[in-house]
């Protein structure tokens, strides 16, 4: 290996590992009525620069970026971004996805988001976004959970490690 391509891996793979490490949790939850298959974590930092010859590290980058034309409209996307895929056996009666987190200014403070889905499909995605106020108030995410309900019933649970 030359000394150049050395350099170039030494400042490279620490970035794509960061990447990979923070863009998901491929732990699988399954409960009695569902499955979590996957939760995808990214954070966007739009005012940081990222310098790369790998075009797939900075394709999530410009799809959070995208419409955003100004410096103000790029500042106010900045955050964490969640993508929940899951899945329910029993597909013919509404779903609320539940995203609790919490956050680094906050401490123990939990605060929620729900989303309800009545087109349930063989295989669903669900998006959850701290940006703007939420994320300049409390930081950036440390601990979450996510929850599939039916009515009361929780059909499956998944959470982050730090989660308690």
């Amino acid at each position: 290996m030359t000394l150049s391509a050395r350099l170039l891996a030494k400042r490279l793979l620490p970035l794509a590992l960061a990447a990979l490490a923070a863009t998901s949790c491929t732990i699988t939850a399954k409960g009695p009525g569902g499955e979590i298959a996957k939760v995808k974590y990214y954070n966007l930092q739009p005012t940081q620069v990222l310098k790369t010859p790998d075009p797939t590290i900075l394709f999530e980058r410009q799809h959070y970026l995208y419409g955003a034309f100004t410096a103000a409209e790029q500042i106010k996307r900045t955050g964490n971004y969640f993508t929940v895929m899951w899945r329910a056996q029993d597909r013919t009666q509404p779903v609320t996805v539940r995203f609790e987190y919490r956050q680094e200014k906050t401490a123990l403070d939990v605060k929620k988001q729900e989303q309800e889905v009545t087109d349930i499909r063989r295989n669903n995605v669900t998006e959850f976004r701290v940006v703007g106020k939420d994320f300049e108030d409390g930081g950036r995410v440390t601990a979450w959970r996510v929850t599939l309900l039916r009515g009361k019933e929780e059909l499956v649970s998944q959470n982050s490690y730090l989660w308690k």
